[in-house]
């Protein structure tokens, strides 16, 4: 699924994201609003890893979805 897709169906892909990144706060989620660079900052800040490291969880997971 691309991004756009993504995030246009943000509140109905929260649980996904929630499951693939369990450590994120609703908060957190609810505030990344689908756009693929906050998300992308939450993860590296939430679990300290390296932006590429990041981008390629969030590439995957829109590959998935």
């Amino acid at each position: 699924m691309n991004w756009d897709r993504i995030e246009g169906n943000w509140k109905q892909m929260t649980g996904a994201v929630k499951s693939q990144w369990g450590d994120l706060t609703d908060d957190e989620i609810t505030e990344a609003r689908g756009n693929r660079e906050q998300l992308v900052g939450k993860i590296q800040e939430r679990y300290g890893v390296a932006k590429d490291e990041a981008e390629r969880q969030v590439d995957d997971f829109a590959a998935k979805h």
